[in-house]
């Protein structure tokens, strides 16, 4: 670690990781604080909806508290960060979908996740973030507020060959 800092007379300690507007950032930028979190704020929140969407509720109602409650915990600011995730860690935050999706269905095991996905017309998580960031980066490109513009251009990856948040926008879904 560098030499502490100071800042008005005071020591500031050093971090290996901080949170920043809701997202968890390792000094490593491989994102695994925030992937460990959004993790356990939609476990938390399926935990509390379970006795919601194992009842008798209209599909349609499941579906939105899933939408609003769940998918929103997974995906928060993810335009900003899922870019930065390992595949690994990608399937980890597509596997909390599946589970809840299988929870509101009633599945049994013999049902593979990506028919119950289809049947009930629901995105991947990477195809969601994919649409919400191009969506984003769309919006602020031509937007009023110039200086919103390109304020994520499309870069050659760094030596390191570490992806870059616009990326996400531009790379096909996995099939």
């Amino acid at each position: 670690m560098p030499p502490k800092l100071r800042l008005r007379g005071q020591d500031v300690e050093w971090q290996t990781k901080v949170r920043y507007l809701g997202v968890q950032i390792d000094r490593s930028m491989r994102m695994a604080a925030q992937v460990e979190q959004v993790i356990h704020q939609s476990r938390a929140a399926r935990s509390m909806l379970r006795p919601v969407l194992r009842s008798h509720l209209p599909l349609r109602a499941k579906l939105a508290l899933y939408k609003g409650y769940i998918r929103s915990r997974l995906t928060y600011a993810a335009p900003a960060w899922y870019a930065l995730c390992s595949i690994s860690r990608r399937k980890r935050i597509q596997a909390q979908q599946s589970i809840a999706l299988r929870m509101i269905v009633g599945a049994g095991r013999y049902v593979l996740n990506d028919v119950i996905a289809r049947d009930l017309r629901i995105e991947t998580v990477e195809e969601f973030i994919r649409r919400i960031a191009r969506r984003m980066f769309d919006f602020a490109d031509q937007g009023p507020h110039e200086i919103l513009r390109n304020i994520a251009p499309t870069h050659e990856r760094s030596p390191s060959g570490r992806p870059l948040p616009r990326e996400i926008t531009k790379t096909s879904p996995p099939k």
